[in-house]
């Protein structure tokens, strides 16, 4: 949120991460710190202080719906189109 107000674009809600991955959607939102997930990375501890003061939404999407695929895999020109078609409501104007 500070990137987007810096650069004059005030959010009314906070943004909302899409993840595929139902069990780091959970952990997110979990405050209570499990000994299983002492190894997990630093950033993903910045990322579910987000979540606690929030100011980030974490939602779960189904890795099939995944729009940042179009920009990370190869696709056939049909899987392509279909991701593409729902990111047009998203543009910028």
């Amino acid at each position: 949120m500070s990137l987007c107000s810096e650069i004059g674009i005030h959010m009314s809600q906070p943004p909302v991460l899409w993840c595929d991955n139902i069990g780091a959607t959970y952990l997110s939102e979990n405050l209570v710190f499990h000994v299983r997930t002492k190894h997990v990375e630093i950033d993903f501890h910045f990322v579910r202080d987000m979540v606690a003061k929030k100011l980030l939404s974490i939602k779960f999407i189904s890795s099939k719906d995944q729009f940042a695929d179009i920009f990370t895999k190869p696709l056939s020109s049909s899987r392509f189109g279909v991701l593409r078609s729902k990111l047009i409501p998203y543009h910028c104007a």
